[in-house]
Order: C-alpha cells, then sequence, then structure tokens
C-alpha cells in the first residue's frame, strides 16, 4: 500500500460511521451503463436521487422542493454514484474524486444551485477525505428525468 492510500479514510468504514449504507446500484432508465471505466477513470451517469427505486420527491427546486431538500437529495445522488463507482471497480479504488457536475431543476428565478450542490460535495468529503475534494459545476436546468429535481455525474480517478 502506497503512502498516499494509507493516508486516505477507508471508505466503507467512514460510511458506517457515518450511518450510511451504500446502496444497491441504480439500475439505468435508457440505453446506457451506469458506470464505465477508461484507462484510470471512471465516468458515472448522471445519478439520481433515487431511493429503493422511487424518488423520495419531485418539482422544481425553488418551487415544491426547498433547497435544504434539494440538497439532501443531491447527497443521495452523491452516495447513489459511489455505488457505481464500487460495483464497477470496488470503493476502494478510488484515488480521486476528479470532477463533479450537478444539475439543479430550478424555479424560475432560483439562483442557490452551488449550495444544493454541495450536499453531494459534502459527501464525498466526508466518506473519501482529502481525496474527496474535486473540480465542480453546478448548472440549472429546466428539466430532469423523471422530474427529479437533482442530478449528479462524477469522475473518478482510480489506482
Amino acid at each position: 500500500m502506497s503512502a498516499e492510500a494509507a493516508d486516505r479514510p477507508d471508505p466503507r468504514g467512514r460510511l458506517a460511521e457515518l450511518g450510511l449504507d451504500l446502496p444497491q446500484v441504480v439500475p439505468p432508465l435508457a440505453a446506457y451503463v451506469p458506470a464505465v471505466q477508461s484507462g484510470r477513470h471512471v465516468y458515472v451517469s448522471g445519478q439520481l436521487p433515487l431511493v429503493d427505486g422511487q424518488l423520495p420527491v419531485t418539482g422544481k427546486v425553488g418551487a415544491e422542493v426547498p433547497p435544504e431538500q434539494a440538497k439532501d437529495l443531491a447527497r443521495q445522488c452523491a452516495l447513489n454514484a459511489l455505488a457505481a463507482v464500487d460495483g464497477l471497480v470496488g470503493l476502494e479504488r478510488i484515488a480521486k474524486i476528479v470532477k463533479v457536475t450537478g444539475f439543479v431543476a430550478s424555479a424560475a428565478g432560483f439562483t442557490g444551485q452551488p449550495s444544493v450542490i454541495n450536499g453531494a460535495s459534502e459527501l464525498f468529503g466526508e466518506v473519501l477525505g482529502e481525496a474527496g475534494r474535486h473540480a465542480r459545476s453546478a448548472v440549472g436546468v429546466a428539466e430532469l428525468p423523471m422530474n427529479a429535481p437533482v442530478e449528479v455525474e462524477v469522475i473518478v480517478e482510480i489506482s
């Protein structure tokens, strides 16, 4: 084990400490796979905040969905992304979360997308420590699949 790997928190242990269970990989809703490896990177398809195959809430952030609830949903998206990585290569192989792109179905005039996507960013930091720090985009959109309030996609470097 490299010194760098020894400095990283154990992601499964951190999930347990946080009282979180890694969900099952969310099955694709269309013609794609949850994650694909290319070289030392895993590209995770956009993850909705599905819990047991269901969206806990639908609608636009800033209208039907309060921003704090949307932040929690972004956290669930990140958990689903970790499950996709685990299903493909294993959580222990995560060297770095490289890039997070978050999409927020936004009501007219809502500009708090960065705060919403912090839910995903903060989860990656809590679970992976320094390896969870990443570049990011937070984008407001008119609609998301299934009328989901948020969607998160991730690029992960693996060891």
